[in-house]
């Protein structure tokens, strides 16, 4: 067997779970947009699964033989470049996922203040760390 159809079949495998992340890193934007927890929750297991099968794939890959003796052949070349394409498409899909992420954290908090606001003008007051919250003195006192 040569040494093309030892490895590529491990660079196939390793390019289909770099396309399932990237379908999972949309699904998860689409979680966080929709604020769909349990859809999260799955989200990143089934992330976690495929980020471990590609590293696995990533050691096998590393630990071949012939590895070094390939790594300047034409279709070597072209199928790592193939792979860090995808791998660059995640990188860019996670960073929206993040940024996606705290901006809606942002507006969560800002919902929250409004709130409190609106509850009791009277009784709001900040902690130690500049969170707004309702002061609630008083309100166990029994006649």
């Amino acid at each position: 067997m040569t040494d093309q159809a030892l490895i590529l079949p491990l660079f196939e495998q390793q390019q289909e779970h770099l396309t399932m992340l990237l379908s999972l890193l949309k699904a998860e934007l689409d979680a966080i947009s929709s604020r769909n927890v349990e859809a999260l929750e799955q989200g990143g297991a089934a992330k976690l699964a495929c980020l471990e099968q590609i590293q696995q794939l990533d050691q096998d890959i590393a630990a071949l033989p012939m590895l070094s003796a390939v790594k300047n052949e034409p279709w070597f070349v072209q199928k790592v470049q193939d792979i860090d394409h995808i791998l660059q498409q995640c990188k860019e899909q996670n960073e929206i996922n993040a940024l996606t992420l705290q901006q809606s954290q942002l507006i969560v908090e800002r919902f929250k203040h409004e709130l409190l606001q609106n509850r009791g003008k009277s009784g709001l007051t900040y902690t130690a760390k500049g969170k707004p919250a309702i002061d609630h003195k008083g309100g166990g006192i029994k006649a």
